[in-house]
């Protein structure tokens, strides 16, 4: 399999992740969004949306990377992603699509592109703008992981499951804006398990090939 993603890029950090749980490899192809690259009619043939992550199965290009961590879930269901009880499946995914739908569209590069380039949004007023989703959706997923007397080391129970796949990127951006991360200890504690672990560690941003 081909995986077409940045190291910077949110949704691609989330895959590297699953892909490695599920310990897939896959040959890594860089698409520069520094330079443009995912815009260009080269990628455009490989995904006509323009986005990273793109997974290239040798059979289809999966795009999305809800859609292709579902897959591999269907795919390659062990080590499983998600819990067998209907409830806890749900409260999982919920807190996957906190970050997954409520802070990282809203602090994605090309809201934050529009910003400077529209808005005049200096380097200030970016970070400031995703302090304030990052502090709503953390603030929110503290509260639940703190409401769950059950919980293990992770996000839920005591392996990673789909919401740690989510937070740990979103972590990783929080950081990166300037945004104070002590404020939820059970967050820095499941990040803390999380890095323990090579298929977070590998994943991140800094390992990448093309992070040089």
């Amino acid at each position: 399999m081909k995986l077409y993603n940045f190291f910077r890029s949110g949704t691609s950090h989330r895959l590297r992740i699953a892909l490695n749980l599920k310990g897939l490899a896959t040959d890594y192809v860089a698409v520069d969004l520094r330079t443009e690259a995912h815009l260009k009619a080269a990628f455009k043939a490989i995904n006509p949306q323009g986005f990273v992550p793109a997974l290239d199965t040798g059979e289809q290009v999966l795009i999305q990377s809800p859609a292709i961590i579902e897959w591999l879930e269907e795919k390659y269901p062990t080590p499983a992603l998600l819990p067998k009880d209907a409830d806890a499946r749900a409260h999982v995914r919920a807190l996957a699509a906190i970050v997954g739908c409520d802070v990282h569209p809203i602090n994605n590069r090309r809201i934050l592109a529009y910003l400077r380039k529209h808005f005049g949004a200096n380097e200030d007023v970016i970070n400031a703008w995703c302090a304030t989703w990052l502090t709503e959706g953390f603030h929110a997923y503290e509260a639940l992981l703190a409401a769950d007397a059950t919980r293990g080391a992770f996000s839920y129970g005591d392996t990673p499951t789909l919401a740690d796949v989510y937070l740990i990127p979103q972590v990783e951006s929080a950081r990166r804006f300037k945004v104070d991360l002590t404020q939820w200890p059970l967050i820095a504690a499941v990040e803390v398990a999380c890095m323990q672990l090579d298929a977070f560690k590998q994943a991140a941003p800094m390992q990448q090939p093309d992070a040089a």
